[in-house]
């Protein structure tokens, strides 16, 4: 990869795993759902206009119920076990938890699709990382951090099962940038009854300048933007340097937690984030020689 590449692969870590800090800061004022709704309803509405900028137009209507699944399985049901659970662990634990990502999308295409496999040193390379969980998770009970912790699994299973989903897209003919706008705007329409119901925003006082201003920066930064350098860095150096950033993203989430809130990973996290690591690498090494 070119140095500009680089770049911009570090500053997606950075924008995603910013995004564990402003769910903390977020948290200080504001209730789970309304820090989701605000951050996938104002990531819709920018990145309806960068579609309609670009020209490309919103996806098809027949697309629009494959979409809706995608945004439950890639937002909603992610976005709010994540901050959830940072109502009782660190952001940088739960980015260590959402390292296993890849682990659950192995499971899931091997169970759910026809040309990817779970080889001998996939299951390899997946019981390492799972190897890693249980280290971070020895001692723990159901309640308080233990039970954060396995809603961090539970997201991270959901983006794994969104993976496998949204393979369908490309062969739809939709774009990814299309993609993208559609899935948080069903995911801001879906989630906009529940939240009325439960948070009753209306009976809400103000939060303050930093909780509004973590949302934005949720929707503005760590989705929209992320979004377009995403594909920018796919666009550029394709799906190897962007399967790079899951390596990336517990260094930039646990850095800022500790830059910013003083928060530190107990030694048993590091190591759990080793096996993680180590596993996911000895899966990439593995789809390097298959290419």
């Amino acid at each position: 990869m070119k140095p500009i590449d680089w770049m911009l692969l570090w500053t997606l870590s950075l924008l995603w795993g910013g995004s564990f800090l402003f769910n903390e800061l977020a948290l200080s004022g504001l209730p789970a759902l309304t820090i989701v709704w605000g951050r996938v309803a104002l990531a819709a509405v920018l990145l309806a206009l960068v579609v309609r900028l670009s020209g490309q137009g919103m996806p098809a209507r027949r697309v629009w119920p494959a979409l809706a699944v995608m945004g439950v399985l890639n937002n909603i049901v992610p976005f709010t076990l994540f901050v959830l659970a940072q109502g009782q662990i660190t952001g940088g634990l739960a980015s260590v938890l959402n390292a296993t990502t890849p682990l659950f999308t192995v499971l899931v295409a091997h169970l759910a699709t026809s040309d990817e496999r779970l080889t001998p040193v996939k299951a390899v390379g997946v019981a390492l990382g799972f190897g890693g969980v249980v280290v971070m998770m020895a001692g723990e009970d159901l309640g308080g951090e233990g039970l954060a912790m396995l809603a961090c699994l539970g997201a991270a299973l959901s983006y794994g099962l969104a993976g496998v989903w949204g393979r369908r897209f490309k062969a739809a003919g939709v774009s990814p940038l299309q993609t993208a706008a559609g899935v948080v705007t069903c995911s801001a329409v879906l989630l906009a009854p529940v939240w009325l119901v439960v948070d009753r925003p209306w009976a809400m006082e103000w939060p303050g300048a930093v909780p509004v201003a973590a949302v934005v920066a949720l929707a503005a930064l760590s989705t929209a933007l992320a979004y377009l350098i995403f594909f920018r860095i796919l666009a550029r150096a394709g799906a190897t340097a962007i399967s790079l950033v899951t390596f990336l993203i517990p260094f930039s989430a646990a850095g800022l937690g500790w830059l910013v809130l003083g928060e530190r990973l107990e030694l048993r996290h590091f190591a759990g984030l080793a096996l993680i690591l180590g596993g996911l690498a000895l899966m990439e090494r593995v789809r390097a020689a298959r290419r």
